[in-house]
């Protein structure tokens, strides 16, 4: 039935406009969309779709609502619409408001129908961003697959957490997967299939669409996952105490009563953009953000996680798709611009440096921990210019490293095979040396999306400057991008690269990806084994916010 349906709506009409722009024309069921192609890139764009919409009011933490619809051509042209975020410099031009929930679609010059399609999640701590933080242009110039990239709610607009009817939490997962439902229903109208679709994301964007993986709420929405630099089990992906969260961040406003549950949830619903945009949160030492997804209270239809992810990878009860997921050798230096000021904290007090996911009966168990970690990444000696590196090792691993490799872990003692790990290496000789060492550089969180995508507002999309070997890189990931989103496997038989078997339960396999790329065992194996041998003792579970007071279940 919906297979008759799509073909309906493929026909498009290519033309060209008064302004000498070639546009195309789709019928899509919203109605027709006119999107246009940008004079240097041989591909279609279509910008600011509405895809579901936000709402407002004291109902503005609730699932989304459906998208507008119309009769006249939707002129799909750049707006600039972003999220309600904190406020800064890079968003001079652009248009923050609540009804957000738009995507872009890039579409090949072709008249290929069906394409793969790969649906990106933008990055931000959950609390910053927008559609285009990276642009996936050079991924659909191939003309074999067709890119989607949306806003989301951020923040307290996305991920306040209450557990009750009006702020029942993980709206901005919401808003991810009506996306995903809107792809489904829409996508063969711009050539796409909306029964091939790879959900990728990187950093924040890559620990949601880890989330979704494991949620029956968005089961059969795709069929490929490419998380890059985030995890599902990392500390900062899961709310570990929704209220006190909430009660934090009213603080931080001036709101005062935060002790009577019943007036903090009346705050937020009554607090305008302004006042729930007004702080951020990117700093905490123990490796969490304040708002981000938590564990579902009241299970409903809309729910997305109403388990841990820990607990649903160990029972195995998933539906287990291909799985491309890795990390930069670096991801530690997200904290190097905060390394001044960290190290003398980290000597006063590491205590506020564990990650938030670890619990202890006493604090003798505590200070026991902390020794081992200063003696295994410092050798016990103070935190300083001098092992700047362990420093960053240190963020490296209990930040990205640790869960993703974790993760991993448990898929493959899930019976998941096709879950295929890598680690990604190359530096150019253009970035800057890290502070206190000869001439050290490295590969930065998120590198590999650096390498796949074009560039936005977060970096430069500029290429023609870039090194022959960087250049190569680029071309060498994209290209394995690409034959995971087309066939499932980043190196189908016939192709150069070495073979890439699944990663097992003991961590072996996985690929170095660089200027080379190498077939490896076990990736970071004496670190990850120290991280586990403490996870398995103290690991604490992230659970649902409590049921408000004087209410029943």
């Amino acid at each position: 039935m919906w297979t008759s349906l799509c073909l309906l709506f493929v026909a498009c009409i290519v033309t060209v406009s008064s302004e000498g722009r070639v546009e195309r024309v789709v019928k899509s069921p919203q109605g027709p969309v006119r999107g246009f192609k940008e004079n240097e890139d041989d591909i279609f764009i279509f910008y600011g779709i509405p895809y579901a919409t936000a709402p407002t009011g004291p109902q503005k933490f609730n699932a989304p609502y459906p998208p507008s619809a119309w009769l006249q051509t939707f002129d799909a042209v750049d707006k600039g619409v972003i999220c309600p975020q904190y406020k800064e410099d890079w968003m001079e031009n652009k248009n923050m408001q609540e009804n957000c929930l738009i995507a872009n679609v890039y579409v090949p010059d072709t008249n290929k129908k069906k394409l793969p399609v790969v649906v990106y999640v933008h990055g931000g701590a959950f609390i910053r961003g927008y559609l285009d933080f990276a642009v996936p242009k050079n991924l659909v110039k191939t003309k074999e697959i067709i890119a989607v990239t949306f806003n989301y709610r951020l923040g307290a607009h996305g991920f306040l957490c209450l557990g009750t009817d009006d702020i029942p939490g993980n709206a901005g997962l919401k808003d991810q997967i009506a996306l995903l439902r809107w792809v489904n229903k829409n996508i063969a109208s711009y050539g796409g299939n909306p029964e091939d679709v790879t959900l990728a994301g990187y950093s924040a964007g890559s620990a949601s669409v880890d989330l979704l993986m494991l949620s029956p709420s968005a089961m059969g929405l795709f069929n490929k996952v490419i998380p890059e630099s985030g995890a599902n089990v990392a500390p900062f992906t899961i709310q570990l105490d929704p209220i006190e969260n909430a009660k934090s961040y009213a603080k931080s406003v001036g709101f005062e009563g935060v002790d009577d549950f019943y007036a903090l949830e009346n705050f937020y619903k009554t607090a305008s953009h302004d006042v729930l945009t007004e702080k951020v949160f990117l700093n905490k030492t123990d490796n969490t953000f304040i708002f981000t997804p938590c564990i579902e209270r009241k299970v409903g239809s809309d729910s997305v996680l109403t388990d841990s992810p820990y607990n649903i990878l160990k029972r195995g009860k998933y539906k287990k798709i291909p799985l491309l997921y890795g990390l930069a050798k670096m991801e530690g230096l997200f904290r190097l611009p905060l390394f001044e000021v960290w190290k003398d904290k980290m000597n006063e007090n590491f205590a506020d440096f564990l990650p938030a996911d670890l619990t202890f009966k006493t604090e003798d168990e505590k200070e026991g921990v902390i020794k081992q970690i200063k003696k295994f990444y410092f050798n016990d000696k103070a935190v300083s210019g001098n092992n700047i590196l362990s420093y960053i090792d240190y963020f490296t691993d209990t930040i990205f490293a640790f869960p993703i490799i974790r993760a991993a872990k448990l898929h493959a003692e899930a019976g998941h095979d096709k879950v295929y790990l890598y680690e990604y290496d190359y530096v150019d000789e253009s970035m800057p040396v890290i502070p206190y060492t000869n001439n050290v550089r490295g590969a930065d969180h998120c590198s590999q999306t650096l390498a796949v995508m074009d560039g936005s507002g977060w970096f430069n999309a500029n290429e023609t400057n870039l090194s022959k070997e960087y250049l190569n890189v680029k071309n060498l990931l994209r290209d394995i991008w690409s034959n995971f989103i087309i066939t499932g496997n980043p190196v189908p038989p016939g192709s150069t690269l070495p073979k890439w078997p699944g990663v097992e339960a003991s961590g072996s396999p996985h690929m170095l990806l660089g200027s080379t790329v190498e077939l490896r065992g076990a990736l970071l194996q004496d670190r990850m084994a120290f991280w586990s041998s403490i996870y398995e003792k103290h690991y604490r579970l992230p659970v649902p916010p409590p049921p408000p007071p004087h209410t029943e279940l």
